[in-house]
């Protein structure tokens, strides 16, 4: 197993996982002196009655619900974490509960961030590494999607609504102290979102694997997640109402957000945030078409790697059926596979012509891409003109 020379991994809070987890969540706040939460959610979660549910609990352990807040909106901005910021502080709340997707727990990831060092501007501490601890928030973050992982990463990422540009905030200290995981929440989901958000937690844990930032303990979160995931994603797209699936992929995205957390990603998240910025092409679904084609110009650099990660990809008997010196490009196919069939199960095209992306556009998401941070810790130096030929072979 790679050893670099130096590493720092910085582990999620504790894990709530299972049957009962929402409804332990009130005594975990205890034992860290919190009695009085805020809860933050949207306005579909609200109206699916899954806020109720997780009031309901709160209430039930003892906690008081001192303010509920809905209008959060699909991209985290400054200005709603200055506001909820505000809001904390009247209703003289001190801890934070979000239910949601990334948008939802990145907002409360900001609006701690903001409480806990003083003063009503998160613009102050946008950085990397640079936050200090200050006065501790108590806060929990209960995912509803299985894909981003945000209730175990160290980012959050903030959109600047004056500037029209997303804001990253890197701190150990804004990982939730309690990742809830309760499959409840998760069953609603439907089949196409279920499909995106799954390959992407997959793409975390594979770049994650194989970036230039990866360590031992990244490694083995990122291989137990490719193992979660390809055992369980197809099942749930089928069966959307597995509750035994649907919570084995929550925890496969729980352990691929750490995985990248603390290794990084690389050119699928490079080229996939080009085209979600120039075409809207939703994040998940632009990893599920990007991740092979990838894989492939990657394959040179990461054949060790990759052949490692294809015993979790495909049952035993098939892993030992390849050759050793066939397995990284049996790994891709792998992936190729697997991706291909879950997104036909779900009803998914993985061509960006089936996804409103026009060939016009390829020069303009390129070069964004080869300007976008991630591609630092990829393994393989990356032009625009390798950026254009991926762009065609995944048209």
């Amino acid at each position: 197993m790679y050893l670099p020379t130096y590493y720092e991994f910085a582990n999620p809070g504790k894990i709530l996982s299972g049957r009962y987890a929402l409804e332990n969540i009130a005594s975990e706040f205890r034992l860290l002196g919190s009695s009085r939460a805020l809860v933050l959610s949207d306005r579909i979660l609200e109206k699916l009655g899954q806020v109720k549910v997780l009031t309901d609990a709160l209430v039930s352990g003892g906690m008081k619900v001192v303010k509920v807040y809905t209008d959060i909106p699909a991209d985290s901005s400054i200005e709603v974490v200055n506001h909820i910021a505000t809001l904390y502080r009247e209703a003289n709340a001190d801890s934070i509960v979000a239910l949601g997707g990334g948008s939802v727990i990145d907002t409360a990831k900001g609006v701690r961030m903001l409480v806990s060092q003083g003063g009503s501007d998160l613009m102050r501490f946008t950085g990397m590494e640079v936050l200090p601890q200050g006065r501790h928030v108590p806060f929990a973050a209960v995912p509803t999607t299985s894909g981003t992982g945000s209730e175990a990463t160290v980012v959050a990422v903030i959109k600047d609504d004056e500037r029209h540009v997303k804001m990253e905030f890197v701190s150990q200290f804004v990982l939730p102290d309690l990742a809830v995981l309760d499959e409840r929440f998760t069953l609603s989901m439907p089949a196409k979102v279920t499909a995106m958000t799954g390959l992407d937690a997959l793409t975390h844990a594979i770049e994650a694997y194989s970036c230039l930032q990866k360590n031992p303990v990244s490694q083995c979160y990122a291989t137990a997640a490719i193992r979660l995931i390809r055992e369980n994603l197809p099942t749930c797209v089928a069966k959307p109402s597995d509750r035994h699936a649907r919570l084995a992929m929550a925890n496969g995205s729980l352990l691929a957000g750490s995985a990248f957390s603390n290794s990084m990603v690389g050119i699928v998240h490079a080229i996939g945030h080009s085209l979600g910025g120039v075409c809207r092409v939703p994040h998940g679904l632009a990893m599920a078409i990007l991740l092979p084609h990838c894989m492939r110009f990657n394959l040179d650099k990461c054949a060790e790697d990759y052949a490692e990660i294809l015993q979790y990809m495909v049952a035993p008997e098939d892993y030992v059926a390849v050759s050793a010196s066939s397995r990284a490009q049996r790994c891709v196919e792998a992936v190729d596979d697997f991706a291909s069939s879950v997104a036909q199960a779900a009803g998914l095209s993985l061509h960006l012509s089936d996804n409103g992306v026009t060939k016009d556009v390829f020069s303009d998401v390129a070069e964004r891409a080869v300007n976008d941070g991630s591609l630092i810790v990829n393994p393989k130096a990356t032009s625009k003109e390798d950026v254009l030929r991926i762009l065609e072979a995944a048209f």
